[in-house]
């Protein structure tokens, strides 16, 4: 049983590796396709690019800290790894100063984060579980306002 444990820690460490080159590999093609545009005219947006923009807040404000406050209250629990890409993006929605208030449990930083997420059946980063119920991916905000059933103070 030992020897399994050992290859599969020896597996996961390789896997780590992996994803680590290729979200490495994927900034730097970012970076070169931008440089290689950078005197060009600038490209017509595409679908993806306004909603992803318009999504993110430069800082947070008082109705996304008082979304986070209603996600805690309703016992919404939020996993994700380091490494994710996805989940910092997830954070970063909220804004610097709200993210940290996030209901958020790391699921690859030690054992009592990888036995929680195993515990809980996490398969996917991010995953949301909101009263037995589980969203996996990224959520946009308004998606966590739905679901979640905040109704901001206007």
């Amino acid at each position: 049983m030992r020897s399994a444990f050992l290859v599969s820690q020896a597996w996961r460490s390789s896997l780590q590796g992996l994803l680590s080159l290729i979200a490495i590999g994927g900034v730097f093609a970012g970076v070169a396709d931008s440089t290689a545009r950078a005197g060009s005219a600038p490209e017509a947006p595409t679908r993806e690019a306004p909603a992803r923009a318009a999504a993110t807040p430069a800082s947070s404000t008082a109705e996304l800290a008082a979304l986070v406050e209603h996600l805690r209250q309703q016992g919404a629990v939020f996993y994700g790894a380091w490494w994710c890409p996805h989940c910092t993006h997830q954070k970063e929605l909220f804004g610097q100063e709200v993210a940290l208030r996030l209901p958020y449990v790391e699921c690859e930083k030690d054992d009592a984060g990888r036995q929680r997420c195993a515990a809980a059946a996490v398969r996917v980063y991010p995953t949301w579980d909101l009263k037995g119920q589980r969203r996996e991916g990224l959520l946009t905000i308004e998606e966590l306002r739905a679901w979640s059933g905040f109704a901001a103070s206007r």
